[in-house]
């Protein structure tokens, strides 16, 4: 285990400035959000309500811990759902996608090339699709049925 010594009083007060600027940063990013709650967030709340299968959620890297986290409240909360990897979706797992479905695939890019690939096969089957992006005008976002916009800005300038 490798300890971490803070051995001056600055050296702590610039962690702990750090900290709350982070916490800052965050708190911005939630607010921001707020003013794009409307007609398509509304449109993605139905299809998953009106959903006669499950909701498939699928997203790579840091947005896929998102989307197993997602997957994972929305099984608990009595939404049956799953997350499928991008991967291992386009090796076997598409399989399991209906045309009952509802399938919500999270990139911050929205160019996401194991999501973007997956794509015609889910739509083949008929799923419904909704997307969560940090950019409305990317590749995934323009196929959805739905696109939810989760840019993140800090000082106006977007965040990877």
């Amino acid at each position: 285990m490798v300890a971490v010594i803070l051995s001056t009083p600055s050296q702590e007060q610039r962690l702990i400035e750090r900290a709350v600027e982070v916490l800052g940063i965050e708190a911005a990013a939630v607010t921001s959000l707020a003013p794009r709650i409307g007609a398509a967030f509304v449109q993605a709340c139905r299809l998953m309500l009106e959903c006669r299968g499950r909701v498939v959620v699928s997203g790579i890297g840091k947005s896929g811990h998102v989307a197993r986290k997602i997957a994972s409240t929305l099984a608990s909360t009595g939404t049956p759902s799953f997350f499928m990897h991008p991967a291992e979706a386009s090796h076997g797992d598409l399989g399991m996608v209906t045309g009952d479905d509802v399938f919500l695939a999270l990139s911050n890019s929205g160019t996401t090339a194991e999501l973007l690939a997956i794509l015609p096969q889910v739509r083949r089957r008929g799923a419904r699709l909704i997307a969560i992006t940090g950019n409305p005008a990317s590749t995934l976002a323009t196929l959805a049925d739905v696109h939810l916009d989760a840019a993140v800005e800090v000082a106006g300038h977007p965040v990877d």
